[in-house]
């Protein structure tokens, strides 16, 4: 099975590393998906979920805010400005912070509180 070495870094810690099949991200272009021989990719990231299929069949979800990806040779590197993995969540105290930022009519605090409520619940993208 073909597979790609994957390093998701937010910038104050290393979130998740290993082997994957498939890795899909939101990137200024759109959802990107990103497979073992995909051509060399260097994207800005936008705030959407990331999910990562280990090669072992188990796949990752985690939220990411801004950052990079970059893709050559098989490996890939999510560089995020802030990542959660989705067992990391506190769906209550996402679903608060959903709340006030509709209340405060904050638009990117709404979308960062839904991508934090998408991926904890399990709501991944399509891979």
């Amino acid at each position: 099975m073909a597979e790609l070495h994957v390093e998701l870094v937010a910038a104050d810690r290393k979130v998740w590393s290993g082997a994957a099949t498939i890795v899909v991200a939101r990137t200024a272009s759109g959802d990107t998906g990103i497979m073992p021989g995909h051509t060399p990719v260097l994207s800005v990231l936008e705030t959407g979920p990331v999910t990562i299929r280990t090669t072992d069949g188990g796949t990752v979800v985690a939220a990411v805010h801004g950052g990079f990806i970059s893709f050559a040779e098989n490996k890939l590197s999510i560089l995020a400005e802030i990542a959660e993995l989705a067992d990391e969540i506190d769906v209550a105290r996402a679903e608060r912070a959903l709340e006030n930022a509709k209340s405060e009519l904050d638009a990117h605090a709404e979308r960062r509180a839904e991508v934090r409520l998408v991926a904890a619940r399990g709501l991944k993208a399509h891979v």
